[in-house]
């Protein structure tokens, strides 16, 4: 199933997705992201494809809540979880940083993880207790950083408490950081250790539905900033703390922690 799914993602990116690209109407939604043509099409091809494939009700990012809601009870042996584009923004901008992501939970937990950056044809995968890999390579593709001191941080701070947000701009643990606007590929790049650390405030289950696994696959270690289970906190809405490696992610952790304790200070 890994490789028809990987099939279908890739041929739906070619069929609607790059061929809009920097080329696209778009319009906001009540949440203030943006939505475009390419985002619906991508969706309704992706949930034409995988149901046929495997009949399995399909979630996607495009869909209303209450419709998100029905097929996520719906879903408790097998779900399709899409996010069409990741990173519409970007795509819209003309900036190369956006994915598909399709991922099979069962249980509320994944079990087939895929997300692909067209543009530069990096096709991301894992199966639960198979190893992920890139275009065939198995992951990471980089040594991680020894410690947390001279790791490279995907930080994203929205939906993160003041007394952290202000540790990070006051006393930055890490080397350097970066924030592309793609929570997917940002969980990919963990996973290739092109990313040591990672920590966004708030992610949708399509964000990381299939992300997360890739990354576990690869060997890396999450949490939520409320729950050490990752998978145990609320589907819906879930902050991330998360590194290649135990040590790495024990380390990055223990930091958050004690930045969430000290006040910020008052400015």
């Amino acid at each position: 199933m890994l490789n028809q799914v990987i099939a279908i993602v890739k041929q739906v990116a070619q069929t609607e997705v790059m061929p809009r690209y920097l080329n696209v109407a778009h319009n906001h939604k009540t949440d203030g992201s943006m939505c475009t043509e390419a985002d619906i099409a991508c969706q309704q091809a992706l949930a034409t494809a995988l149901h046929k494939l495997a009949p399995y009700p399909v979630l996607g990012e495009e869909m209303s809540e209450e419709e998100q809601s029905r097929q996520w009870a719906a879903g408790v042996d097998g779900l399709w979880c899409i996010d069409p584009i990741d990173g519409t923004s970007n795509f819209v901008n003309g900036i190369p940083y956006f994915a598909l992501s399709v991922a099979l939970m069962k249980h509320g937990k994944s079990v087939l993880g895929v997300i692909y950056d067209p543009v530069a044809d990096e096709m991301f995968y894992a199966e639960r207790g198979c190893g992920a890999f890139l275009n065939g390579f198995s992951l990471p593709i980089r040594t991680r950083a020894p410690d947390l001191h001279h790791s490279l941080a995907a930080v994203e701070l929205k939906r993160i408490n003041d007394n952290i947000t202000a540790q990070i701009a006051l006393h930055p643990p890490y080397t350097s950081q970066r924030n592309f606007g793609a929570s997917t590929l940002d969980w990919c790049y963990v996973a290739a250790g092109r990313f040591d650390v990672y920590l966004h405030g708030g992610q949708k289950l399509w964000d990381y539905a299939a992300g997360c696994l890739i990354m576990e696959e690869a060997g890396g270690h999450c949490c939520t900033l409320l729950c050490d289970d990752f998978w145990a906190d609320d589907p819906w809405q879930r902050s991330v703390v998360a590194a290649l490696g135990n040590d790495l992610f024990k380390e990055w952790r223990e930091w958050i922690h004690a930045a969430n304790l000290k006040p910020a200070p008052n400015v």
